[in-house]
């Protein structure tokens, strides 16, 4: 399985509902992640440039994108990033495999 980060902020309406009506957030980011087949790995609120981050396993990363347009969608939240991560192994493994590929790349110049 593929892992994500995602990182984000909460609007200004966003958080105006959150303290009208508390709630846990992580709840309801498992659950939707979960109904793409993903699994949330981890939900952290943050301080500096982003309000959350989150890290989120799944094989497909197209029904990802979607749950993220949907959060999007809500005007709850903005600034959606994703990148994709990578264990120690499977660097490792790109390392190895950079290797036996090296000799097939010409420098410019």
């Amino acid at each position: 399985m593929a892992l994500h980060i995602v990182t984000g902020n909460y609007t200004s309406n966003g958080l105006r509902s959150l303290i009208a009506n508390p709630s846990d957030r992580e709840a309801a980011v498992r659950t939707l992640i979960e109904s793409t087949g993903g699994k949330l790995r981890s939900y952290l609120l943050t301080t500096g440039e982003t309000d959350f981050h989150m890290t989120v396993e799944t094989d497909d990363t197209q029904a990802m994108l979607s749950a993220l347009m949907v959060a999007g969608a809500s005007g709850s939240v903005a600034n959606l990033k994703t990148v994709q991560a990578f264990t120690s192994a499977e660097f490792l493994a790109a390392q190895k495999r950079a290797g036996t590929i090296a000799a097939h790349y010409k420098a410019p110049g």
